[in-house]
């Protein structure tokens, strides 16, 4: 719903978001703070966040505040206490598919580095949606045998293009997730799915950290892949240290994806306020056109204290595959 622009919003930003410096100062009072600075009381006279995954919004960060609106730049919003925003008549909006090209170059980039290119080898895909549906285009594109599983996606549309989870757990060498984390993709990797995965697959995890279960992981003998860790960003050092690639959750953080966020996020901004301006961003070129992933998880095993920091300075990286 578009709401009448009254003389200046004030907006509370994330100042880690790439790209959003300059876009409301000349429509709006906007300040930018450290993630852990977006409190109670520096919101309380808000009328609108733009955050990202770093910042519960819920009863104890809204409750009192004058918060009309919050934009998450980000595709996940589980930070959202959705039925608290509904009850209190705060809206919200996330920005799906923003950042589905540069997973899908974090994925190709790992699926180079362990050398998981032969034909004959089979893929499971567990969440097909922005991401998902990408990585299978990758996949298919490499050779490998595709297996998708999406419930929601099935139900939905009585398609055959999707199996059961079981017959992933059977048939795969690779099992990549890109699930949002709720009630039933909360620690879908434990002690029995992979009990019943038939090849002792290769996990990897670029979705949620709560995807999968820590103790779980840290007694199989699958090679694991990780970006997203329970307890970020405290995460658990004897994990680190076992993965073969493990990452600080950057694998959408290319600037293509975080400038599409900001974008969105922007965008939405805009509208529900009636603000009327068109959000530009203009990126560099594509000089860089490789993706060494083993140098970012050699970063972080040599120095896990620097989790946050390494993904607040992330890098420019450009998308080199788009789907």
């Amino acid at each position: 719903m578009m709401r009448l622009q009254k003389a200046k919003i004030k907006i509370v930003a994330d100042k880690n978001i790439p790209f959003l410096r300059g876009i409301f100062e000349d429509v709006a009072d906007i300040e930018y703070l450290a993630a852990p600075d977006i409190d109670k009381f520096a919101i309380q006279d808000a009328d609108a966040l733009i955050i990202r995954t770093r910042t519960k919004c819920d009863e104890n960060l809204l409750q009192g505040s004058s918060v009309k609106y919050i934009a998450t730049a980000t595709i996940g919003y589980d930070h959202i206490d959705t039925e608290y925003c509904k009850a209190n008549k705060i809206e919200w909006s996330n920005a799906p598919g923003c950042n589905a090209n540069s997973v899908v170059n974090y994925i190709n980039a790992v699926l180079k580095f362990t050398e998981s290119f032969p034909t004959q080898k089979t893929i499971g895909i567990v969440g097909v949606g922005n991401v998902g549906s990408r990585i299978a285009k990758l996949a298919e594109s490499l050779g490998f045998k595709v297996l998708q599983n999406d419930p929601p996606r099935q139900i939905a549309e009585k398609s055959s293009l999707f199996v059961p989870l079981s017959e992933i757990q059977n048939k795969a060498d690779i099992i990549t997730f890109h699930v949002p984390l709720n009630n039933s993709t909360y620690h879908i990797v434990d002690d029995d799915f992979l009990s019943n995965c038939k090849r002792n697959p290769l996990i990897i995890n670029a979705a949620r950290g709560e995807v999968c279960d820590t103790a779980t992981l840290l007694k199989c003998d699958n090679k694991i892949v990780l970006d997203c860790w329970e307890n970020e960003p405290t995460i658990n050092i004897d994990l680190l240290k076992k993965v073969i690639i493990g990452t600080p959750h950057i694998a959408g953080y290319s600037i293509d994806g975080k400038a599409n966020g900001t974008r969105i996020a922007a965008t939405n901004i805009c509208h529900f306020f009636g603000i009327k301006k068109t959000i530009i961003i203009n990126l560099p070129p594509k000089d860089n056109m490789s993706y060494n992933v083993k140098e970012e998880s050699d970063k972080l095993k040599n120095q896990p204290d620097k989790f946050e920091f390494f993904r607040n300075n992330y890098p420019a990286r450009r998308d080199i595959i788009t789907f």
